[in-house]
C-alpha cells in the first residue's frame, strides 16, 4: 500500500482550513486579550438601567430649568460657577477627598449613600508614590 498515496488522499477529503483556531471553537488568547467580559459586550439589562446611571445628571437639569423658570437664567449660573469653583479646590493628587463642600451646595449632605459606608468604587485604597502623583498632575513627567 502506498501511503503517500493514502495521505494525498486524506487531504483532499478533509480540508485543512475545518481544524483552524478561527471557527466555531476558537480558544480565548487570555495572556494578550484578557479574559472575557460578557457584560460589556450586553445592552443593558434593564430599561431602567440607562436612566438610573444618569439619575443625578438628569436631577440636576431639572432643577436647574426649575430654578430658570422661577429665578431668571442667573440662578443656575450662579449655581454652576459656584459648582465648578468648589470641584476646583482639592487635595494633594495621593489624597482622597470627601467633597464635602459640593454635597453641601448639592444637598446631599444629610443623605447616607452607597459610598458612605461602602467607600466609592473609584476610590481605591492602594496610594502611589506622592512625589510621582503631583510631579503628573503638574505635567512635568
Amino acid at each position: 500500500m502506498n501511503t503517500r498515496a493514502f495521505g494525498s488522499q486524506l487531504k483532499d477529503c478533509v480540508p485543512v482550513s475545518d481544524f483552524s483556531a478561527a471557527g466555531a471553537f476558537e480558544s480565548c488568547d487570555v495572556i494578550n486579550r484578557g479574559f472575557t467580559n460578557v457584560k460589556s459586550e450586553l445592552f443593558p439589562v434593564h430599561p431602567l438601567e440607562l436612566s438610573e446611571k444618569n439619575f443625578s445628571l438628569n436631577q440636576d437639569k431639572m432643577n436647574f430649568s426649575t430654578l430658570r423658570n422661577i429665578q431668571g437664567l442667573h440662578a443656575p449660573l450662579k449655581l454652576q460657577m459656584e459648582f465648578k469653583a468648589v470641584k476646583q479646590a482639592q487635595r494633594l493628587p495621593f489624597l482622597n477627598s470627601s467633597n464635602l463642600s459640593l454635597d453641601i451646595l448639592k444637598g446631599n449632605y444629610d443623605c447616607i449613600g452607597f459610598e458612605d459606608f461602602l467607600n466609592d468604587p473609584a476610590q481605591s485604597e492602594v496610594m502611589g508614590d506622592p512625589h510621582l502623583l503631583v510631579e503628573h498632575k503638574l505635567g512635568l513627567l
